[in-house]
């Protein structure tokens, strides 16, 4: 003969059915306005970038891209980058090495100026190298005295660059050496190996994805900068015009396949750097999309 349910058993496991679903249906409507807020904010604008720039056929595209115009914007982007990353790597490690291990007066102030880019205008910090770089500008008179052209020339485009991209990869270092301490350092010091051979075996293999984040973030940034280098170049076509600033040139001008089939390519390369971005954010221990 069968035990008959105590009737308080079955009401407790009615009410813990309910909370599961409940919970469940929460969940899922939470995923869903996720989803909703992803697609209205991103995915609708990349189907339009596609869609618009598809319009007119591959053979458009392909036309578009392979002026001598488009070429040039492109390769400046390329250099650009490249300088800003070069640059923004080796000082970026040294700055948070530097944070990380060293106690001075101003530490607290020097890195809230690193992290003045998070906080200033794209379009003001233009303006500010404009003051310092212009004709009359506290340092571009100089340079103007020796015949050196920083301000609507590809110098001031690399500076304003380099400028707007200075946090990141500071900032994804620093944590990761605060967190590693100096135990490691100082035993391999012990052990007889100099400065750079304690970077290179201990410090570097330590810090590598955040750096390789840090590198990336300075990419995606460095390709998709437009206030500041339209601010400081002046978007001289085939001289200071990188791809962003051809993207709005071609669009103010009305030639909308040609400007949309730009923003083409830096939304495919953006999407591969997302991917990178993500692989390295997986390395660090975090979440993976």
């Amino acid at each position: 003969m069968k035990p008959t349910p105590d009737p308080v058993d079955i009401e407790v496991i009615t009410l813990w059915d309910k909370r599961v679903r409940r919970e469940k249906l929460g969940k899922w409507i939470i995923i869903g306005l996720v989803f909703l807020w992803f697609a209205f904010l991103v995915l609708f604008p990349l189907y339009g970038i596609f869609r618009e720039a598809g319009e007119e056929g591959l053979k458009t595209i392909f036309s578009s891209l392979k002026t001598a115009d488009s070429i040039h914007a492109f390769y400046l982007t390329f250099i650009t980058t490249l300088v800003a990353v070069i640059l923004n790597t080796v000082f970026g490690v040294i700055m948070a090495i530097v944070f990380a291990r060293q106690k001075f007066k101003g530490k607290l102030l020097l890195e809230s100026i690193v992290d003045m880019p998070f906080a200033i205008s794209p379009i003001v910090a233009g303006f500010m190298f404009v003051v310092l770089f212009g004709p009359e500008g506290w340092i571009g008179s100089w340079f103007e005295s020796m015949n050196i052209k920083i301000l609507y020339a590809i110098p001031g485009m690399m500076i304003a660059t380099v400028f707007i991209t200075i946090p990141f990869v500071a900032r994804e270092i620093l944590p990761i050496l605060r967190e590693f301490g100096r135990e490691e350092e100082e035993a391999a010091a012990t052990l007889g190996a100099s400065r750079w051979q304690a970077f290179w075996r201990v410090t570097l293999p330590s810090i590598k994805w955040g750096l390789a984040y840090g590198v990336t973030l300075t990419i995606a940034r460095s390709i998709g900068e437009f206030g500041a280098v339209l601010v400081v170049s002046g978007s001289i076509i085939n001289m200071t015009q990188t791809a962003t600033l051809r993207i709005h040139d071609q669009f103010m001008n009305f030639n909308y396949p040609g400007a949309f089939s730009a923003a083409l390519v830096l939304a495919v390369f953006s999407f591969v750097i997302l991917l990178f971005i993500q692989y390295a954010y997986k390395k660090k221990g975090g979440p993976l999309l």
